[in-house]
């Protein structure tokens, strides 16, 4: 009896460590090629360190604006690039006024908010007529929207007169008289936009300077203290959101839609709000990231903003139908510590540092073909268990 007492928790401790290997196989391999990049690279602690500080303080708000829609089970929100072409447009409109600090940075949201608001709702109605295929939709979804984007910064935006909207009585026109924002034939937005008055508005509020030493140089470590202020207090507002009673909805929608709805729960109007409120969340996302770069690629900077924020969620160990704060900046630190160390240790090893920037895509990619893969192979795996158990019970 003993011993197949012993057998039992044998296979029990096998398993659990099977499930754990798998479940967290993707931070794992990152784990294991940081540490072997690192004294690869050549670079000093610090300076790691100081990278760290930065790409957290800079990619973590995006990442964390992941984290409603999954919890809604909507799964990856590509679709957050809509919110960051509302936070754009909210910098662009802000440096050609001319405010600057914490103020620009405030006015930019209250700009880019209704914008992303109207962009979430379309995305979420769109989302609603395309259930279990939500993550392809709002991929394609981001494409669409990324061409009106481009019509507007390229021929609405300075234009003199009225453009109106064909088949519509509309006629919009969005002024802008900065002429280092326009380009030379008089209307649209320039290519690249120095936030001069916006760079490290946030980030320089409070911060905190650490100085050392060590047998091979002294050392100096800017931590940006009051933007991680900001994402702790998004991450209290993530911890008090999954117990308000929208949050406890978005859950159980999250779990099964048709007990949900049997529940009384608004299950469309409920997915909508999720998606609102995450492409509500990407746009300041976006506005933190670009003051922390300093400038703008108009009508690039937003195009891999989703695919970066969604591998470092999958780097970190979240899956398409779980994800936890946590999950969030373990994936974030790996994933840019081996966008920090990844191009000298390919020079170290072949003589090319490019080598680095073309792992960067294909971790960029391989890393949510492989996060895809292993959520099937594992929703495979528990219909099989349940089927199991019902010819047991049989």
């Amino acid at each position: 009896m003993r011993t197949n007492d012993t057998a039992a928790r044998r296979y029990g401790f096998g398993d659990a460590l099977k499930n754990f290997l798998i479940s967290n196989s993707v931070p794992i391999i990152f784990i294991l090629l940081s540490g072997a990049a690192i004294p690869l690279s050549g670079f000093s602690a610090a300076y790691l360190i100081q990278e760290m500080f930065t790409r957290l303080a800079r990619n973590s708000f995006l990442v964390l604006s992941l984290l409603i829609p999954i919890m809604a089970g909507m799964g990856l929100n590509f679709g957050m690039v809509l919110g960051a072409m509302a936070g754009q447009i909210g910098l662009i409109l802000v440096t050609d006024w001319s405010v600057a600090g914490i103020p620009g940075l405030v006015l930019a949201s209250l700009i880019s908010m209704p914008i992303a608001a109207a962009l979430g709702y379309v995305c979420g109605s769109v989302l609603n007529r395309a259930k279990g295929r939500e993550m392809v939709t709002s991929y394609i979804l981001g494409f669409f929207v990324n061409g009106i984007y481009q019509f507007v910064v390229l021929y609405v935006i300075g234009i003199k007169g009225m453009l109106k909207i064909p088949f519509t009585d509309i006629e919009i026109r969005i002024p802008v008289t900065n002429p280092q924002l326009v380009l030379s034939r008089g209307y649209g937005v320039r290519n690249a936009i120095n936030l001069t008055g916006l760079r490290h508005a946030l980030d320089n509020a409070l911060q905190y300077d650490f100085h050392g030493s060590t047998a091979a140089a002294p050392f100096s470590i800017n931590v940006p203290v009051s933007t991680y202020i900001v994402i702790a207090a998004f991450c209290l507002f993530i911890i008090w959101f999954r117990r308000t009673k929208l949050g406890q909805d978005m859950r159980a929608v999250g779990q099964d839609m048709a007990i949900a709805d049997s529940a009384g729960i608004a299950v469309e109007r409920t997915r909508v709000i999720a998606i609102v409120i995450s492409t509500m969340l990407a746009a300041f996302g976006q506005i933190i990231f670009l003051q922390n770069i300093g400038t703008m690629n108009t009508y690039n900077s937003h195009e891999q903003t989703g695919m970066f924020s969604i591998a470092a969620l999958l780097i970190g160990g979240a899956t398409v139908s779980k994800a936890s704060i946590t999950n969030v900046f373990v994936g974030v630190a790996l994933f840019h510590l081996m966008f920090v160390v990844s191009p000298m240790a390919g020079k170290e090893l072949i003589g090319q540092a490019q080598l680095g920037e073309y792992f960067r895509v294909f971790v960029s990619y391989g890393i949510i073909a492989v996060a895809l893969v292993l959520h099937a192979w594992k929703r495979n795996q528990a219909r099989e268990r349940e089927r199991r158990g019902l010819r047991g019970e049989a």
